[in-house]
């Protein structure tokens, strides 16, 4: 490395920043004869996977952006994950990825398919998406969203209190009990009991970077952070570094502070007994961990005279070469301890039990080919001639694209105010994907005869080119009004489908309507659109009126507190317009209504 490079840089043993993550997963897969990479795919698998679904017990699936090492992969194994899916660094894997694992392992599972997920929104998104896809396919599925950060809670419904080391402790609670043959209720009921009873909070004393850049922020050499995320936000506060035993009596404190009347604290009482971790956030040392260990068990005992029966040091969820460490403490009864003393296989479980064969480096193995649905491994483009329909929804997907490619400035310009001024960027970048695939009318490219098919390939396309959070958001529109179109193309079945789309958005994003997000617009827009359509009106004066409330919903919007996604940390006086999510909408659907008409 350059000397003007390392200034800029921070040093890291890695050949291409952007093969990091794929030669990281071959590594362990390497290392570990249990695992296996999913063909295609950054997902790693137990190699017995057959035999689990065979047996039908329930399969674990976990994951989240990678340089958050051992997790997920390292907690592949009997006794814990059946596969965890990793995405770029930091940032949440595909619904693609998510979805191929969970066909991997529930494809032909009587037993069932349990998603174990931080909460975080992308990873929510993404894998909540994937859960309705495989549902759609006939596999058993349930999801549990871990956050037990006791440290801070956004003030919206959507972020809230974020997913951190203390879902490792899921991981093993719900791996034991599926290694036990529970059902996937009962594992589902146990795993989300267990994740209200836990409290996790960390403290850094230098960034991290991401492979190729700059430390994500800076600490002076005096300073900590007290409650920072996994990620590098922001933290509850920036105090002077003061010693270990101080630092850690800082941190039981702030977390199990019940007299604040912060509903994320974790309730510590005399004679409660409690499982401990002290996590390595990925750059301290193993006697800087054991110091820390020290302190919280000696805190714990003597100060808030609480027993501590299990405890757990090492590396289980970093953050890159993070200086700090996180603890987590959880409360026991006899399930859980039941549970977190079985063993495991799992490479990076503290207490992993030894195969005979796990001292030796295999390879020679070849990567699991994935069951893949029929409909996606048949993607033929649509050479109909077009209907009379067709004609009319070829028009709208036209113009509907190109009102927002003209529209990228603008939202960019308002999103600026409250992201990273990427939204119309990132909507212009689905639709010219959409626009590319339309073909021309005597060679469509989409079924536009057929709106249930059509919704599904638009969705696709908005999944695999638009990205981020609108990706996921305009797929599951998309995907959840499909049933509602099936041999159907009237204007109530629409408007059904509408509805349908709504409520997927809410319930996998936990926003409402007057939370300032797209909502603001596609609520009002679906209720107007059907009590029009109910009471007699003509479709197209519907369809008018209903773009009239998402216009008004879209510009009420400035006026709103932000209680939802990223504009939720954003201060309200920043906040003074409306929102892009929710005017993206109105340009759409104007776009939509004036094709129709003509």
């Amino acid at each position: 490395m350059a000397a003007d490079e390392e200034s800029t840089t921070s040093k890291k043993l890695i050949n291409d920043p952007l093969d990091a993550v794929d030669e990281a997963l071959e590594g362990i897969v390497l290392a570990n004869p249990g695992l296996k990479l999913l063909k295609n795919y950054r997902v790693i698998i137990r190699e017995d996977v057959n035999e689990i679904r065979k047996a039908g017990k329930v399969t674990l699936i976990s994951g989240g952006g990678s340089g958050h090492e051992p997790s997920h992969a390292g907690f592949v194994g009997k006794g814990m994950l059946t596969a965890a899916v990793a995405g770029a660094v930091f940032t949440s894997p595909p619904t693609k990825s998510i979805l191929a694992a969970i066909r991997a392992v529930g494809l032909g599972n009587r037993g069932g398919t349990l998603l174990i997920v931080k909460n975080y929104t992308g990873d929510r998104l993404n894998f909540g998406f994937a859960a309705e896809r495989a549902k759609a396919e006939g596999i058993k599925v349930d999801m549990v969203v871990v956050g037990e950060d006791c440290a801070l809670t956004s003030k919206d419904k959507t972020a809230g209190r974020r997913g951190l080391c203390g879902t490792v402790l899921i991981h093993k609670i719900a791996g034991s009990l599926a290694e036990e043959g529970k059902s996937l209720e009962e594992i589902s009921q146990v795993a989300k009991a267990a994740a209200q009873a836990m409290g996790t909070i960390g403290v850094s004393l230098a960034p991290c970077s991401l492979p190729g850049s700059l430390p994500s922020f800076v600490l002076g050499s005096d300073e900590m952070e007290l409650g920072l995320g996994i990620h590098g936000e922001p933290g509850v506060k920036r105090v002077k570094l003061e010693k270990a035993d101080q630092v850690v009596k800082t941190m039981i404190d702030h977390m199990s502070d019940v007299q604040s009347g912060a509903t994320y604290k974790l309730s510590l009482k005399k004679g409660d007994r409690v499982a401990l971790v002290v996590n390595n956030l990925g750059g301290t040392s193993v006697l800087e961990l054991n110091i820390v260990a020290r302190a919280a068990i000696t805190y714990l005992t003597q100060g808030k005279e609480v027993k501590v029966d299990r405890v757990y040091v090492g590396s289980f969820m970093t953050s890159l070469e993070m200086a700090g460490v996180s603890i987590t403490l959880l409360h026991l009864d006899k399930t859980r301890v039941d549970c977190l003393d079985q063993s495991t296989t799992a490479p990076a479980w503290p207490r992993v039990s030894v195969s005979t064969n796990s001292g030796f480096m295999r390879i020679d193995k070849q990567p699991l080919e994935i069951p893949m649905n029929a409909a996606e491994e048949k993607k033929e483009t649509s050479s109909e001639k077009l209907t009379a329909l067709g004609e009319k929804v070829y028009a709208v997907i036209s113009h509907v694209t190109n009102a927002l490619n003209a529209a990228e400035s603008n939202l960019n310009e308002l999103d600026n105010l409250a992201g990273d001024g990427d939204c119309g960027t990132t909507l212009s970048r689905g639709a010219s994907a959409i626009k590319k695939a339309l073909g021309t009318q005597d060679a469509p490219g989409l079924p536009c005869n057929h709106p249930e098919k059509l919704l599904l390939s638009l969705a696709s396309l908005c999944e695999d080119h638009m990205g981020g959070s609108s990706g996921v958001f305009y797929s599951l529109f998309l995907t959840s009004g499909t049933v509602h179109l099936r041999g159907d193309s009237a204007a109530k079945s629409w408007a059904r489908a509408w509805e349908a789309g709504v409520q997927a958005i809410m319930r996998y994003g936990g926003a409402e309507p007057g939370d300032r997000t797209m909502l603001d617009a596609l609520h009002p827009a679906g209720s107007t659109l059907i009590s029009e359509l109910d009471s007699g009106v003509d479709p197209l004066e519907a369809v008018e009126k209903a773009v009239e409330a998402a216009e008004l919903g879209a510009q009420s919007t400035s006026a709103m507190s932000a209680r939802a996604g990223r504009s939720s940390y954003v201060s309200e006086k920043h906040l003074n317009k409306p929102d892009p999510g929710a005017l993206a909408v109105t340009v759409w659907f104007r776009a939509a209504f004036n094709a129709l008409k003509n």
